[in-house]
């Protein structure tokens, strides 16, 4: 069995955030030929399974960057989580660079998702980190904070490299950036690679091949342990670089064209 572990965001999705025909349909051949079929996504759970082309699809979902994995028929299988005086101190040293901060928790993410501010303005997304309460999230019970996301207006990339540099050796942390406005805040345990190496572990499983796709830096740690990473036309640089493979972009279905012709 080969296992083919599929990124969301630029990768199978394409730029108006849909699944095509193509794409769905290799997907489902790969399923009938008998091989694994994971998604392996920085998004939470709830923006995976409201994307319609998936509903009808079983098939195992790693969320929010490997830091939550769950079955094909729906199961928690594994949680990652972020300990609350981590995130206190992570929250304080974010906060003091002037970065917009989500917070991925069991409850949702706080002020939101990742997904629904692509299309929002510089002055609505201000006013969004600014107005909003977090100390609300620490009240809730049982808390569990899978992941944070620092965000940079894209006039002020230069952010990224300060956030990264303000937290690198000095937490249990995993960094990595799904956009290059962004950097991701996991659990050291949340990784993309690590997640496709506990699943077949969990589930007494052997991969063969693991063949992995994606576009952005929190794909670099599925390719790391694939035995073929492929990256989109539409990937960085530097990500294309560290990809044994290179196909068409998310818009040309460039994950069906590798399957079909270059794998």
């Amino acid at each position: 069995m080969k296992c083919f572990s599929i990124d969301l965001d630029g990768t199978l999705l394409n730029s108006e955030h849909d699944i095509t025909e193509a794409s769905l349909q290799t997907m489902n051949e790969l399923l009938e030929e008998g091989h694994s079929v994971i998604l392996n996504t920085g998004r939470a759970y709830g923006d995976v399974i409201k994307i319609k082309a998936l509903e009808n699809l079983q098939i195992p979902i790693f969320c929010v960057n490997g830091a939550v994995l769950f079955s094909e028929t729906r199961e928690l299988l594994y949680e990652a989580t972020i300990p609350q005086q981590t995130y206190k101190e992570i929250f304080s040293i974010l906060k003091g660079l002037g970065v917009g901060i989500l917070v991925y928790t069991n409850y949702g993410g706080f002020p939101s998702t990742l997904p629904p501010l692509h299309k929002k303005s510089k002055e609505e997304l201000n006013v969004l980190f600014e107005e909003f309460n977090y100390d609300e999230i620490l009240e809730k019970d049982q808390l569990k904070i899978y992941k944070l996301i620092a965000l940079t207006h894209h006039d002020e990339l230069e952010k990224v490299e300060e956030v990264k540099k303000a937290l690198e050796g000095k937490f249990h942390i995993s960094m990595a950036s799904s956009f290059p406005n962004n950097v991701e805040i996991t659990s050291n345990e949340a990784h993309k690679g690590k997640a496709l190496l506990r699943y077949q572990k969990m589930l007494n499983l052997d991969f063969e091949e693991i063949i992995a796709f994606g576009d952005g830096g929190n794909d670099l740690a599925q390719f790391e342990v694939a035995t073929t990473s492929v990256a989109m036309a539409n990937a960085p640089l530097n990500v294309q670089e560290k990809a044994d493979i290179i196909t068409k972009s998310n818009d040309e279905d460039g994950f069906a064209y590798a399957v079909r012709h270059l794998l």
